[in-house]
């Protein structure tokens, strides 16, 4: 039987061809996933250790600010700073062979044309620490042109940055901390281990006087680095520090910095390979029905020889086994193929992140252990696991099959059995889905969403066989303007209703996961510009770059504007509300009004000043609050005092709080600063404006204006990027379920060749029968293709309803433009797909074809 199973294989090696390619690319996505997220994981560690390497010791301030802290505080001014006095004595333990004082702030670096370079936070300043003497060199950041900077108005810049930006020494380059704009002379070129420089970053180093004014104080520093003496180790040398430690510091190895590191960012990689094993899983679950449909077919094709193996002795068990040797040596060999094809999608996907401007470590492609058991394992045990339902049924051939090549169809019980298992499956799935759509909260929603999700899924799947009669049926009218071989088109598609099913369940699968992330990502969309658009009568709002708040100069600057009618700050400023922390956002009073656009349910903005203030809805019902009511708080400073509710309004993401007079609130802030500036110009919204207003800012590269499309479109971002994601891991599946109709078509050309040797005979010409072909497969795609669609539609407006407990002008908008492409995106599948298959029966001899058993 094992002999046989060979030659089965080799025997068959057009028709397995297919069931190979499938596993392989199902393979391919996991091990390619792997290798890839492995290979970065892995040069970003040892970039980081790397870093480390002149690190035996750090000692971190109290607040734990310093160089891989991030973003600055919203209060600079609160953190605790390590003093030089420190320094000193770090630098005098027996243990220490040099000590190296760190201080690290945001940065704003404008490229030639002024535009900022990086992201927010990661655009980042340091100083450059030459030795006690002043004299030596900074370990951490080795020149390679120029020199350190030695002056106030002296920079060095990463070389990264220096070869994206074009930056050369000599240059002036102009930057901003969190006021004015700093030209500065760049006078070196450092390279840099720093992790945020390769992910895409900056890193400005200024000399330790000039950080320190910029960054903290004179004499301040975020953090203190020990390179141990010769014959010191790491723990003896944290012993000697612990003894200098002031109240609140702590003293951190260099290995415990690295392992941390190195946590990190496997933490961080872990969100990326999980999303990508996802869609690889996804890919390996079309697979599936391409392969069981494969095997299917195959054990169909040979009845009558399986029959005389049955005849002749053979065993159900040892009918099955062959059949299950088959899949194993097929999942075997295309595991083996996968593996090597998914080492080269790894390093397709890191050279692709280069291209897209992501800056990856230099490192060797890592292919460890994980990645080739898995791969092994996914293709070899996926394929066996596939091919064991058809393994069953080839068992249950019985012998007589033999004497008139019959095989038993599918009796009328085991299809009332499917579609009663599949009716109960889609509607306790449907049930799930709408109760996850009602429940309130979306956590309680995420766990009946996603299980229903998946049980409706596998419902329409166990369905499909019913619904591909009505529905191919809905084509009649199309397929009879093509005659003949439009009506055999229609009866081939559902002559075998099973077979169709699972040709057109990959395509389904594929398109009800992009096509409910589209109706996702568009709702989304069109709420925040809703929002933006409902909310806000102001032309422009300008904040910093990195998120942090702006100084009071620039509300300043923006009044004397001439192009400027109306400016509000929003400030932050935390206060003691009856038990409760809240946050007071303050604004002014008498231009609020014009500058926002929200509904009030009682009151309005007219009554904002001295004590009065005015609240969102959610809040006010919170607190049991109403116009009229009063509140004790206890402000920023210490001081008490009594506010009065003068309004209430509907609030919004962008917009909502307990909202009080700047004249009021400012007094007993620590440190008056905004989160933004509303701005409305004179003119309205332009061109011209916005430079008029970038031009005010100094065009200060930290500083960033932005009107209300700029505004939606900054958050928007991140669902374009997630979907644009989606589309492209989506089209692995795509591919494969392409291959899964190539796959049916072919053998069931290979099936019906004395039929279409017959159709021949009688007149049919190779153009009429390339043309059921196709249109055959047209069909079968298009039914996959609605299915998709349809469910993706559902599960966008389950998902919708979640989201829109948190997004209040959140409605469901239904893309239909791009559900159309989708359409046609599978109509194409369809018709690529039949190309071969086609061409295969109307090349058939009409005469070997009827003779054909």
């Amino acid at each position: 039987m094992f002999r046989t199973a060979l030659r089965n294989v080799f025997a068959h090696k057009a028709r397995l061809l297919m069931t190979v390619l499938a596993v392989l690319l199902g393979v391919a996505f996991v091990s390619g996933t792997l290798v890839f997220t492995s290979t970065i994981s892995s040069a970003f560690q040892k970039s980081s250790e790397k870093g480390f390497d002149n690190v035996d010791l750090a000692i971190e301030a109290p607040s734990g600010s310093g160089a891989a802290a991030g973003p600055p505080r919203a209060r600079p001014g609160d953190e605790k700073k390590l003093s030089q006095a420190l320094l000193d004595k770090a630098a005098a333990l027996p243990g220490t062979q040099r000590a190296t004082g760190s201080v690290t702030g945001f940065t704003a670096l404008a490229d030639k044309k002024g535009k900022l370079v990086g992201e927010g936070w990661q655009t980042t300043g340091g100083n450059y620490d030459p030795g006690r003497d002043g004299r030596g060199e900074d370990a951490r950041y080795p020149m390679k042109k120029g020199r350190a900077p030695q002056r106030a108005d002296e920079v060095a810049i990463d070389a990264a940055t220096a070869k994206r930006v074009g930056f050369h020494v000599g240059d002036t380059a102009r930057m901003s901390v969190n006021g004015p704009v700093l030209k500065q002379r760049i006078v070196g070129v450092f390279r840099t281990d720093d992790g945020n420089v390769a992910a895409g970053g900056t890193l400005v180093l200024f000399n330790t006087p000039t950080a320190q004014r910029l960054f903290a104080q004179i004499g301040e520093y975020d953090q203190i680095t020990l390179k141990a003496a010769p014959g010191t180790t790491q723990d003896e040398l944290k012993s000697q520090a612990k003894e200098i430690l002031p109240p609140g510091a702590k003293a951190v190895t260099g290995k415990k910095l690295a392992a941390d590191q190195s946590k990190t960012i496997k933490e961080s990689m872990s969100g990326m390979q999980t999303a990508m094993l996802v869609f690889a899983g996804i890919s390996l679950f079309v697979g599936i029905f391409i392969i069981a449909n494969t095997f299917t077919m195959l054990v169909a094709q040979r009845t009558k020889e399986l029959a005389l193996l049955r005849a002749v002795g053979a065993g159900r068990r040892q009918v099955t086994r062959s059949v299950l040797i088959e899949a194993l040596v097929v999942g075997a060999v295309a595991a083996v193929a996968g593996l090597g094809a998914g080492v080269g999608i790894g390093a397709a996907l890191r050279s692709l992140m280069g291209r897209f401007g992501a800056t990856v470590p230099d490192g060797p492609l890592v292919v460890d252990g994980t990645a080739v058991a898995a791969s092994l394992a996914t293709g070899i045990v996926v394929t066996v696991l596939a091919a064991w339902l058809p393994a069953r049924r080839a068992a249950k051939v019985p012998p007589v099959a033999a004497m008139n090549s019959v095989h038993a169809a599918a009796s009328t019980r085991s299809l009332v059995v499917r579609n009663t298992l599949g009716a109960l499956l889609a509607g306790a799935g449907t049930a799930l889905v709408l109760y996850g759509a009602g429940v309130e909260g979306t956590d309680s929603a995420k766990l009946p969403l996603g299980a229903g999700a998946a049980t409706l899924l596998i419902g329409v799947f166990v369905l499909t066989p019913l619904l591909s009669r009505p529905l191919i049926a809905l084509a009649a009218p199309f397929l009879r303007v093509f005659g003949v071989s439009g009506k055999l088109a229609r009866q081939n598609s559902v002559r075998n209703p099973r077979r169709t099913a699972a040709t057109a369940s990959a395509l389904m699968i594929g398109l009800t996961l992009i096509t409910g992330m589209t109706v996702i990502a568009g709702s989304v969309q069109q709420a925040i510009e809703k929002m933006a658009t409902d909310s806000l009568k102001a032309d422009y709002t300008v904040s910093m770059a990195n998120q942090t708040p702006l100084s009071p100069q620039v509300e300043r600057k923006l009044e004397r504007s001439d192009q400027v009618e109306a400016v509000s700050p929003l400030r932050n400023s935390p206060a003691r509300v009856g038990s409760s922390t809240e946050y007071l956002t303050g604004v002014k009073g008498e231009s609020i009004s014009t500058l926002t656009d929200l509904p009030f349910v009682s009151g309005g903005w007219d009554g904002l000043s001295g004590d009065k203030v005015v609240v969102d809805k959610d809040t006010a019902k919170e607190k049991g609050w109403k116009a009229g009511s009063t509140f004790p708080v206890t402000y920023e400073d210490g001081r008490k005092g009594r506010l009065s509710v003068s309004g209430v309004y509907e609030g919004n993401e962008m917009i909502k709080g307990i909202m009080v007079d700047t004249a009021t609130l400012d007094p007993h802030m620590k440190q008056v600063t905004s989160m933004q500036v509303m701005v409305k110009t004179k003119d309205g919204a332009g061109g011209s404006a916005k430079s008029s207003l970038e031009k005010a800012m100094g065009n200060n590269p930290a500083v960033l204006v932005q009107d209300k499309k700029d505004v939606s479109e900054s958050i928007a971002q991140v669902f374009t990027l997630m979907l644009n994601m989606l589309y492209g891991l989506l089209a692995m599946a795509v591919i494969v379920a392409v291959l899964g109709v190539v796959n049916t078509l072919a053998m069931s050309v290979f099936e019906r060749s004395q039929e279409i040797g017959m159709l021949r005979a009688i007149g049919l010409d190779r153009r009429g029968i390339k043309r059921m072909v196709r249109l055959e497969s047209l069909v079968i795609s298009l039914f996959g293709g609605v299915l998709g669609i349809g469910l993706g539609v559902f599960f966008g407006w389950a998902a919708g309803k979640i989201i829109g407990q948190t997004l209040s002008t959140y409605t469901l908008v239904l893309p239909w433009e791009r559900m159309g492409i989708f359409l046609a995106l599978a109509a194409v599948v369809g018709m690529l797909a039949a190309l071969w298959p086609a061409r295969r029966a109307a090349k058939l001899n009409m005469l070997a074809a009827i003779k054909t058993e």
